[in-house]
């Protein structure tokens, strides 16, 4: 399959909007850029406030507390948001990107000595997991902890949900370590942090914690995992990005765009509302499909070609509007430079096995990158 194929075009060029059961509940689907990206910053009509019910399938099954802050509205929202964002705004710092560099450079080297290795288990996930412990200021020693956890927290391969909750588990250890012996990390900084005037609860630093590692995770290893392929599929890119670097920002904007990882998002209407024709009763939910719109040719010409050049590129894959996702500049800064280390240390890549990933639902069927993809690296 094609991974930038457009399973919505006929459904965006008629209505607009899709109809489609997730796991026995019918959800409207919002297809178009534009209206995508209004509903986005409506949340009064479409609304966050939605304990477990802001992913699609919900997660009620596989968490007990709400995310935070994505599972809540402005202006709570807004305070909650304050509370981590200096973690997330780590990814600027000039000794951060340093660590990085040499996270991804010592990730390649190894990778390059070796006569084959699965980029999706053994170069993605550890990427995304040590890269983690950089961003919430833990011992790098935790992300082993992390790799065994698997590519998704609550799934399993094959989208089944996990039996049972390790990620909860080891978030109160951790918060019950920081409690009794605090330090300048991510889970010490919750346990003495303060929402309008009174501490947080351990709920809420449980949404909180919860959320950076779901959100964060398989989306990051998608996006490295793709990038990779592409480059294996299309040498010439590769070359494109070693003939100018300056070149890697707008080639790693429109890998985010076309490897779009999450599908869509929920929202639920307070209200009964009218989507495109479609009326949406009050607490039902609709999606809001992020895929689908960074495929509108309204918004972008010849939206299926990958142009490593395109600009402007007014993507979605980071969402829109007051729920912009936090770790845009995370995410940003290891393609980057993912892709600045391969024109240094890659010569070529050759696949050796792929086995695609594909989002089977009942309306769509989609390419989600890889399962597995096995490569050799050549030095240059």
């Amino acid at each position: 399959m094609n991974p930038n194929s457009d399973p919505f075009r006929a459904a965006r060029a008629a209505s607009g909007v899709l109809q489609c059961p997730f796991h026995g509940e019918d959800i409207t689907m919002i297809l178009r850029h534009e209206d995508v990206r209004r509903a986005a910053k409506d949340w009064k009509t479409f609304s966050s406030d939605a304990p477990f019910r802001v992913p699609i399938p919900s997660e009620e099954g596989v968490r007990t507390m709400r995310q935070l802050p994505i599972e809540t509205d402005p202006p709570e929202h807004t305070d909650y948001r304050k509370i981590t964002d200096p973690f997330f705004q780590r990814p600027k710092d000039p000794a951060f990107i340093a660590r990085i560099e040499a996270l991804i450079d010592g990730l390649l080297l190894a990778a390059l000595g070796r006569d084959a290795i699965e980029i999706v288990n053994e170069f993605a996930l550890p990427l995304q997991s040590r890269a983690l412990t950089y961003l919430l200021n833990v011992p790098e020693s935790e992300a082993e902890t992390w790799i065994g956890w698997g590519i998704h927290v609550f799934k399993v391969t094959g989208g089944e949900f996990k039996k049972g909750n390790l990620l909860e588990d080891y978030l109160h250890a951790q918060f019950d370590r920081a409690v009794a012996r605090p330090g300048e990390d991510f889970f010490s900084a919750l346990t003495q942090a303060t929402f309008r005037g009174r501490p947080l609860n351990r709920e809420e630093m449980m949404g909180f914690a919860n959320l950076a590692f779901a959100g964060g995770r398989d989306t990051i290893i998608h996006t490295v995992s793709c990038a990779l392929g592409y480059l294996a599929a299309h040498p010439e890119a590769l070359e494109y990005l070693r003939a100018d670097p300056k070149r890697i920002t707008l080639a790693s904007e429109e890998f985010f765009r076309v490897f779009m990882p999450l599908t869509h998002i929920g929202r639920v209407c307070p209200e009964a509302t009218e989507v495109n024709g479609v009326t949406v009763k009050a607490g039902d939910r609709i999606s809001l499909c992020w895929a689908s719109a960074n495929l509108d040719a309204k918004a972008f010409d010849a939206p299926e070609e990958v142009r490593l050049d395109r600009k402007p590129n007014p993507h979605l894959a980071f969402g829109f509007g007051p729920h912009l996702c936090m770790g845009a500049a995370h995410a940003r800064l290891l393609l980057r430079t993912l892709l600045q280390k391969c024109t240094e240390r890659v010569a070529s890549i050759t696949v050796l096995e792929a086995k695609e990933r594909i989002e089977n639902e009942a309306c769509y069927q989609r390419a989600l990158g890889y399962e597995s993809l096995t490569v050799k690296l050549s030095s240059v």
